[in-house]
């Protein structure tokens, strides 16, 4: 991957850097699992279209070894999952017992690589940011994987790790917040016990994996935000104002680790939600503004446009770049040539082409919602 310095951060968000990988160039998960689609790819390639990417700014992310990614996963499941990589297959046994080899969570070439590769990042993610950077992995927030089993299409836990990490440097105290469409039971549930971390998820209620109900504190530690159908970007605000940020300054974290899913943007096949990327980047930027140490994930999203653009989008606003009203003509012929199963090509609207940024899906702060803040503070 050639990186061009065309387009320099200004000075003021040079601290700005973006960990990724040709790894996520490879075919994955099979012709029809819904990320089966381009993602990082993408995002790398539409974000070098536009010279957004320097040397300073982008590194590299090395794969977890065995011994790293025991510090939170079982190692007869490591075992496991490597062995399956290795065979293309596994057994009845092995299927029922660690969920791979599933539809949900297949096997495929290169499985292990790219899993340890997603961890690894979010290890160096986190010990950038410890140099008083914000740092974007977007190609992170696998942030449904269990210590000893696959689940919800991951196979490891990164954020976990990024958490992980910070503790190891010293760090007392880690917020974790979980913009994804889906609760983010994995990582709620490996720092249930643990009260250096504080875990917020906000997500759509009813929906896999159908926890995160918002009396769920776990054993203190985590605060849950499920929200309705149609959640607009005037509700995220809302509740980022009247609760995540308030619960932040109480908590009062040395560091800040974010999930940023795609999957509650308008036009995603597997959630309702009704965000914009607009809504989504203002949301990270006011968590991030005040916080010393920051790790920006991925997560989901299942439609290659709104991914791009969002993820794309959200490096170019953390690293002070100005979002283009219009994409150039290589971005727009770029654009064009996504596929996706899961998205008609009739329902593409011409926004997903030629421009980067969504208009801002404004509305009314529904009761569902503008309820949760006072069950949450207490």
């Amino acid at each position: 991957m050639l990186l061009q310095a065309e387009n320099p951060a200004p000075a003021e968000h040079k601290k700005a850097l973006f960990v990724g990988s040709d790894v996520y160039r490879e075919a994955a998960f099979g012709k029809h699992h819904p990320l089966s689609i381009i993602r990082v790819a993408g995002v790398m390639d539409l974000c070098q279209m536009l010279g957004w990417f320097d040397h300073e700014q982008f590194r590299f992310s090395p794969r977890a070894s065995v011994e790293q990614l025991g510090e939170f996963h079982h190692a007869d499941y490591i075992c496991a999952l490597k062995e399956a990589d290795e065979k293309g297959s596994v057994s009845k046994e092995v299927r029922e017992r660690y969920r791979i080899g599933t539809m949900e969570n297949p096997i495929f070439p290169g499985l292990f690589r790219r899993a340890s590769t997603s961890v690894g990042g979010s290890i160096l993610a986190a010990k950038l940011a410890m140099e008083g950077r914000v740092v974007f992995h977007p190609s992170g927030g696998t942030h449904h994987g269990r210590a000893d089993r696959a689940s919800g299409f991951c196979y490891f836990n990164d954020p976990v790790f990024a958490i992980l990490t910070f503790l190891e440097q010293g760090i007392d105290r880690v917020l974790y917040v979980d913009l994804d469409a889906h609760h983010g039971d994995g990582v709620q549930d490996a720092f249930a016990d643990d009260d250096r971390v504080m875990t917020i998820s906000i997500h759509e209620e009813k929906r896999w994996p159908h926890s995160g109900l918002v009396e769920d504190r776990a054993s203190g530690s985590a605060r849950n935000l499920p929200v309705p159908r149609g959640f607009n970007d005037s509700e995220l605000d809302y509740l980022l104002d009247h609760a995540v940020l308030p619960l932040a300054a109480k908590f009062n974290p040395g560091a800040l680790v974010i999930t940023c899913g795609a999957d509650g943007l308008e036009g995603d096949p597997l959630s309702r939600l009704s965000l914009t990327n607009t809504g989504l980047w203002t949301a990270v930027e006011k968590l991030v503004q005040d916080s010393k140490r920051s790790v920006v994930l991925g997560g989901g999203g299942y439609n290659p446009w709104t991914v791009v653009r969002c993820w794309g989008g959200l490096w170019g606003r953390l690293s002070g770049r100005p979002i283009p009203e219009q994409l150039p003509p290589e971005a727009r012929k770029f654009l064009q040539g996504f596929e996706c199963d899961l998205i008609d090509e009739d329902e593409v609207p011409e926004d997903w082409i030629f421009s980067l940024a969504d208009a801002r899906n404004e509305g009314p702060v529904r009761a569902e919602v503008s309820r949760l803040p006072g069950l949450v503070l207490n």
